[in-house]
C-alpha cells in the first residue's frame, strides 16, 4: 500500500494522534500551543507542570456572591425617544441634572452614584446606585424632570446593563490583579433576585472583600493657587487613560527621598491637548511659578492638605480619596510648555507605596464598578488551600482507580488484547485531549469538572464495548466490508445515546447551577470528542487487527 492509500485508509487514526500531540502541547510546554504572557498567568502557573488552571475546589480560595446595591425606574420618558428611534438628549439632560444637580428638589448625587440611559429596546431607564436614597426621594426628583413616574414605579435592583458591566469590570480587576483562574457570572434565583458571583482561586475572603468594595474611581485633580485661594479642579478620569504600564518606584529628585510611587500611564489623544492646555493656563509648567511646588504630606494613605503658601499639585484621587499629591516635573513641564507633549502624551500618577501603586494600576485598566455590591447581603464560601490540595491528590487517585478498573473489566469481559489495550490507550487519549482543551482556554478546572472526567472514561468505554461486541458476536470478521457493516450498525446506536447525553445535560450547562454546570461541560465535550474523533478512531484501530487487511 502506497503512502497516500495508508493515510487515506487510516485517517482517523491519524487525526486522533493530531489531536493527542497538540492536547500534549497545550498541557505541558510552557505557553502551550499560543503563548500567553497576559497579567492574569499567575506564578502558581508557571511553576505548575502544566499549563492546567485549578478552580477553588482544587486550588483553595473564595467564592462571594452578592447582590448589586442600587435602584431602578424603567421608562420614564417615553418622550425622549422618537419612533425612528432618534434620542432627545436635552430630556436625557433634563432626567440626568434632576439625579446630580444640587436644587431642593435634586438629588446631589455624584456621576458615579446614577445613571440615565437609553436600552435596546427604546426605553429610558433612570438609575440610583446608593443606599442613601429612598424611593420617594428617587421618584420626586424624577418627577421635577418631568418624568410621570411614582414611588411604585421604583423597584429595587439595577439594569441587565449595569450587571453586564459590572461583571465585565470585576473579571479585568480579577485578571489585571495577576489572579489566575479567576471567574466572575450572573446568578438568579426562582423568585427574580439577581446575584453577582466571584470566584477567585488563591485568595482569602478578606482580600477578595478589599478587592471588590473598592469603585475603582480614579481622577487625577489639579490643586493650585486661584484669587488668592486655593482650588481645585479634575483634570484627568480613568476614561481618559489608553493605556496602563506596570507600576514603579518613583524616580528620586534632589530634596525628596524617592521612596513613592508611580504607575505610568499613557492619556488618550482626545483628552491630552486639553490637559496640556490647562497646565500650562494653571501655571503647572511654569518654572517661576508652578514647576516643583508640592510640599503636601501623605498620612495613613491620605493627602494633607494642611499647608503653608501656594501648592501645585497634582492629586491622585481614589475613590473620592486624595491618595498621593505630586508637583510638576521639569521634564514633564518643558514638554508641555513646548506644546509638544500632547504628541506623546506619557504622564505618570502617583501613589504612596508598592501596595497602592498596584491597586491604582488595577482600578486604571479595570475601570470603575458601574454600581457597588451589597456586601451585608453577601455570602462567602473559602476553602483552604491545604483542604484543595488533599482534594487534588485524591481526584488523581481516584481518576487512576477509574482506569484501572476499567482496564481490569474490560480484560476480563475479552481476554483479548487486540482488543482490549486499543480500547484503553483510545479512551485515555479521551482524556488527554480534553484537558488539552482546558489548558488551551485556560479553563479553571475544580471538582465538578473532575466528576466529568471520571464520566467521560466510563461511557467512552462503554460506547467502545458497544462497538467491539457488535462487531465480533457474530462470528469472526475477516471481510472488511462486513466490518464496516457492522460498524456502522454500531454507530447509529452510540450516536443516539451521545445525542440523548448532549439533550439532557445542555441545560445544566446553559443554566447557572453552580458546580452542575462544570460537570456537564465537561461531560458534553467529551461526548462530541468521542464521536467525531476517539470512537471513528477505535473503529479504524480495530479494523486493522480483526480484517485479513
Amino acid at each position: 500500500m502506497n503512502p497516500i492509500s495508508a493515510v487515506k485508509a487510516n485517517w482517523r487514526v491519524l487525526l486522533l494522534v493530531a489531536f493527542v500531540g497538540f492536547a500534549v502541547v497545550a498541557l505541558f510546554i510552557p505557553g502551550g500551543i499560543v503563548a500567553d504572557n497576559s497579567v492574569g498567568e499567575n506564578e502558581s502557573l508557571q511553576d505548575s507542570p502544566t499549563n492546567l488552571e485549578f478552580g477553588l475546589g482544587l486550588e483553595g480560595g473564595t467564592r462571594l456572591r452578592a447582590p448589586v446595591v442600587g435602584m431602578t425606574a424603567e421608562d420614564v420618558a417615553p418622550d425622549a425617544v422618537s419612533d425612528d428611534g432618534q434620542v432627545d438628549q436635552d430630556r436625557i439632560d433634563d432626567l440626568e441634572r434632576a439625579l446630580h444637580g444640587d436644587d431642593e428638589e435634586q438629588l446631589g448625587l455624584d456621576r458615579s452614584n446614577a445613571s440615565v440611559h437609553v436600552q435596546d429596546d427604546g426605553t429610558v431607564v433612570a438609575e440610583v446606585f446608593t443606599d442613601s436614597v429612598s424611593d420617594a426621594e428617587f421618584a420626586a426628583a424624577l418627577q421635577s424632570a418631568g418624568a410621570d413616574v411614582s414611588e411604585d414605579d421604583v423597584r429595587d435592583g439595577v439594569s441587565q446593563r449595569t450587571r453586564d458591566q459590572n461583571i465585565e469590570t470585576i473579571q479585568t480587576k480579577i485578571n489585571a490583579a495577576g489572579l489566575s483562574g479567576g471567574t466572575v457570572y450572573e446568578q438568579t434565583t426562582t423568585n427574580g433576585d439577581h446575584y453577582i458571583v466571584v470566584e477567585v482561586p488563591n485568595m482569602g475572603s478578606g482580600e477578595l472583600r478589599q478587592l471588590l468594595s473598592e469603585r475603582g474611581v480614579v481622577e487625577v485633580v489639579a490643586y493650585y493657587p486661584e484669587n488668592g485661594n486655593q482650588t481645585n479642579e479634575t483634570m484627568l478620569t480613568g476614561d481618559d487613560i489608553a493605556t496602563v504600564d506596570p507600576p514603579r518606584q518613583e524616580e528620586s529628585r534632589p530634596g525628596q527621598s524617592g521612596d513613592g510611587y508611580v504607575v505610568p500611564v499613557e492619556v488618550g489623544e482626545e483628552a491630552a491637548p486639553g490637559f496640556q492646555q490647562q497646565m500650562n493656563d494653571f501655571g503647572f509648567t511654569d518654572p517661576n511659578e508652578g514647576m516643583g511646588r508640592c510640599s503636601l504630606d501623605t498620612t495613613n494613605g491620605t493627602v494633607d492638605f494642611d499647608h503653608d503658601g501656594e501648592q501645585y499639585c497634582l492629586v491622585t484621587v481614589t475613590d473620592g480619596e486624595p491618595v498621593a499629591a505630586h508637583s510638576m516635573g521639569s521634564s514633564l513641564a518643558d514638554s508641555m510648555r513646548d506644546e509638544e507633549w500632547a504628541n506623546d502624551p506619557i504622564f505618570q500618577m502617583g501613589a504612596q507605596n508598592q501596595q497602592d501603586a498596584q491597586q491604582l494600576s488595577v482600578n486604571l485598566q479595570a475601570g470603575s464598578l458601574r454600581a457597588p455590591l451589597d456586601f451585608e447581603e453577601s455570602q462567602v464560601y473559602s476553602i483552604e488551600a491545604a483542604h484543595a490540595d488533599q482534594f487534588k491528590e485524591y481526584s488523581l487517585l481516584i481518576g487512576l482507580l477509574s482506569v484501572l478498573t476499567v482496564s481490569g473489566v474490560v480484560y476480563a469481559r475479552y481476554t483479548d488484547t487486540r482488543v482490549a489495550l486499543p480500547m484503553i490507550v483510545t479512551a485515555l487519549a479521551e482524556v488527554v485531549v480534553l484537558l488539552g482543551f482546558a489548558a488551551l482556554i485556560r479553563m479553571p478546572l475544580d471538582l465538578s469538572h473532575v466528576a466529568g472526567f471520571i464520566a467521560v472514561v466510563g461511557t467512552g468505554v462503554d460506547d467502545l464495548v458497544i462497538i467491539a461486541d457488535e462487531v465480533m458476536d457474530e462470528g469472526d470478521v475477516s471481510s472488511e466490508r462486513v466490518f464496516q457493516s457492522r460498524f456502522r450498525k454500531a454507530f447509529w446506536v452510540i450516536g443516539a445515546a451521545a445525542a440523548t447525553t448532549v439533550v439532557a445535560l445542555s441545560p445544566l450547562a446553559v443554566l447557572s447551577l453552580g458546580d452542575l454546570r462544570g460537570f456537564a461541560i465537561i461531560t458534553i465535550l467529551g461526548v462530541f470528542i468521542g464521536v467525531l474523533i476517539t470512537r471513528p478512531a477505535y473503529g479504524d484501530i480495530l479494523r486493522r487487527l480483526l480484517t485479513d487487511r
